[in-house]
Order: structure tokens, then C-alpha cells, then sequence
């Protein structure tokens, strides 16, 4: 093979690499960032671009789609000293990719340090109820403390998640044996409110029924004062109707003290005969 066969194939080779290097075919959904002479020169966007072979170069291939950061999961103290475990993942977009490459040495990393610091910052703020109970509070403050900042790195923060709260092992025992005397104490509490109210319900039955009592006897007393009226209306001045009646009630008491079960002994007066003669009126 001649020379000049050699060097028109070497030109033929030449030339196609050249061309190859100067044609560049964009994807869509991605910008590439070329440099001239190892300087920012500008943006190829999706399509057909021609660069000039061994003096421009694609330094950086960007993604243009929304991309997902996973922010590793770390320990938070919050303002009442509990620890919690918490972890995020934000959604970001590259609006200007050179800003994103000569903006920050490495902007996942940098963004994933932002979210974590901030969060941290945030719930130290915040008390351990309200920290477990606001994600949609701090999801704001969290997505309004770091979006101006990235901003500048032409990046944009669609939208941050909490995606998990949970309190360390240590703090769960602790809050599981508060929940645990909160309940003994709520029984405790309602058992003594129980106690409370039954007594004075008993109470209030002994005196319900002690003035039941007293009204009774005061009925009965009442009964006895018209009898005694009556009984003294009708025999006037005579003995024996007086005794007769005395009489009855004696042997009607005697006759009941014998039926009763624990009677054993009948108390009898030493001069019956007289008795009973002055109660059937024949002394």
C-alpha cells in the first residue's frame, strides 16, 4: 500500500471522527453543558446541536426531569430534650443546569445537608406533641427555608415530604410507661370517684331513711296522743275501763314474749290472781 493510500485513509479517519465529535444529539430531557477551552460556553437543549470538534467539549449531562432526593434518616432533639427519628425526601427540578454545576461542587449532596440541618433547626422549636403532630407545618417552614437558598444554584424544590416521625427506643419506653401510670392514675381517679359517689349515696339513704323514721314515730306518736284523747273523752273519771285496757296490753305482751324463738322464761307478776281480778274489774 502506497503512502498516499495511507495518508488519504488517515485523512478519511480524521475527518469522520471530526464530524463525530461536532455532531451532537441531545435527548429529550436532558441539557448538556459544554465547555470552550475548559471555559462555560453554552447549553446544548434537546436535538441536533454542532459543536466545534477539539476546542468545545460536553463537560456535564444535566437532567432536566424532577429528581428525587433521599434524605438519610438522623436524630432530632426537639425543645422539651426528646429524641426523635426523622427522615425526608424532596423533589427538585434543574431550571438552569449551568448554575447547578459551577454553583455548588455537588448539589444532591449539598441539598440532602440543607434538608437535614434545617429540619433539625426546626423541630429543636418544637415540643414533642406538636412535632408528632404537625408534618404539614414543618413540610412549610422546611420547604420555605431552603427554597430561596437552592434557588441560586438555578435549582427548584417542587415539594418536601416528612416521610417518617418516630421517637427513639429510649423515648418509646419512657412514653409508653407514661401512657401506662396515665392510665393507672385515670383509674385510680375514677375507682376513688366510684368510692365517692356510692358513699354518699349510702349516706344519703341513712338519711333519707332516719327522717323516714323520725316521721314515722312522730305519726305514731301523734296516734297514741288521739287514742289516750279518746280513751280518756270516753271513760272519764271510771278506773275500771283504764284497767281493763292496761290489762289487755299486759297479757298481749306476755302472749308475744312467749311465741318469740329466744324466749325461754315467762315473767309473771307475784300476785297474779290479784292482778288479773283487778283487770277483769272483780277486786
Amino acid at each position: 500500500m502506497s503512502a498516499t493510500m495511507i495518508i488519504s485513509i488517515a485523512f478519511l479517519l480524521f475527518v469522520v471522527i471530526t464530524i463525530i465529535k461536532g455532531v451532537r444529539i441531545v435527548p429529550q430531557g436532558y441539557k448538556w453543558i459544554v465547555q470552550r477551552l475548559g471555559k462555560y460556553h453554552t447549553t446544548l437543549g434537546p436535538g441536533l446541536s454542532i459543536i466545534i470538534p477539539y476546542i468545545d467539549e460536553v463537560a456535564y449531562k444535566i437532567t432536566t426531569k424532577d429528581i428525587v432526593l433521599d434524605v438519610p434518616s438522623q436524630e432530632v432533639i426537639t425543645r422539651d430534650n426528646a429524641v426523635l427519628l426523622m427522615n425526608a425526601v424532596a423533589y427538585i427540578n434543574i431550571t438552569t443546569p449551568e448554575k447547578a454545576v459551577y454553583g455548588v461542587e455537588n448539589f444532591n449532596w449539598a441539598i440532602q445537608n440543607m434538608v437535614q440541618t434545617s429540619l433539625r433547626s426546626i423541630v429543636g422549636e418544637m415540643d414533642l406533641d406538636a412535632a408528632l403532630s404537625s408534618r404539614d407545618h414543618i413540610k412549610a417552614k422546611l420547604k420555605a427555608a431552603i427554597s430561596e437558598d437552592i434557588a441560586d444554584w438555578g435549582i427548584t424544590l417542587k415539594t418536601v415530604e416528612i416521610q417518617d416521625i418516630q421517637p427513639s427506643k429510649t423515648m418509646q419506653s419512657a412514653m409508653e410507661a407514661q401512657a401506662a401510670a396515665e392510665r393507672q392514675r385515670r383509674a385510680a381517679v375514677t375507682k376513688a370517684d366510684g368510692e365517692k359517689q356510692a358513699a354518699i349515696l349510702e349516706a344519703d339513704g341513712r338519711l333519707e331513711a332516719s327522717r323516714r323514721d323520725a316521721e314515722a314515730q312522730v305519726v305514731l306518736a301523734e296516734a297514741s296522743q288521739k287514742s289516750i284523747e279518746l280513751v280518756t273523752k270516753a271513760v272519764g273519771n271510771q278506773e275500771i275501763p283504764i284497767s281493763y285496757l292496761l290489762g289487755e296490753q299486759y297479757i298481749k305482751a306476755m302472749q308475744d314474749m312467749a311465741k318469740s324463738n329466744n324466749s325461754k322464761t315467762i315473767v309473771l307478776p307475784a300476785d297474779v290472781l290479784s292482778t288479773i281480778r283487778g283487770i277483769i274489774g272483780r277486786a
